[in-house]
C-alpha cells in the first residue's frame, strides 16, 4: 500500500491550497482517511478525518477554514484549506486505514501514511 500526497506550496496569509492524497496497491477496502500535520519542533497533530461514509471531524484550530473530502472511486482524500494563517505552516501527512490483499491471498489491515507535503504560509 502506498499513499502519495501532493498540493503543498507557499501561499500568502489568507490564501488557499488544496491537498490531495492517492492510495494505491491491492486495496480491498479503505475505512477512515485523514490528514495530520507536523511543524518543526512540534508533535504531529490531527487536522481532519473522514469515514468511508463521509462523516467528518476537525481539529478546533481548522474548523470553518479547512474541508476534508474523499473520492472513494479514485481512492483519494482531499484537504481544502482556506484562510490560511502563518501558524498553519507545517508538513502535512495523509493516512488511511486500509485492508489489502497480499499475493499469498492473505488479508492485511494497516494504517498507512503518505510521505508528507510542505505547506508554508508567509508574506
Amino acid at each position: 500500500v502506498q499513499l502519495q500526497a501532493s498540493g503543498g506550496g507557499v501561499v500568502q496569509p489568507g490564501g488557499s491550497l488544496r491537498l490531495s492524497c492517492v492510495v494505491s496497491g491491492n486495496i480491498v477496502r479503505i475505512d477512515s482517511m485523514g490528514w495530520y500535520r507536523q511543524a518543526p519542533g512540534k508533535q504531529r497533530e490531527l487536522v481532519a478525518t473522514v469515514t468511508s461514509g463521509g462523516s467528518t471531524d476537525y481539529a478546533d484550530f481548522v474548523k470553518g477554514r479547512f474541508t476534508i473530502s474523499r473520492d472513494n472511486a479514485k481512492k483519494t482524500v482531499f484537504l481544502q484549506m482556506n484562510s490560511l494563517k502563518p501558524e498553519d505552516t507545517a508538513a502535512y501527512y495523509c493516512n488511511a486505514d486500509v485492508l489489502s490483499m497480499l499475493y499469498s491471498g492473505e488479508y492485511v489491515a494497516e494504517r498507512a501514511w503518505g510521505q508528507g507535503t510542505q505547506v508554508t504560509v508567509s508574506s
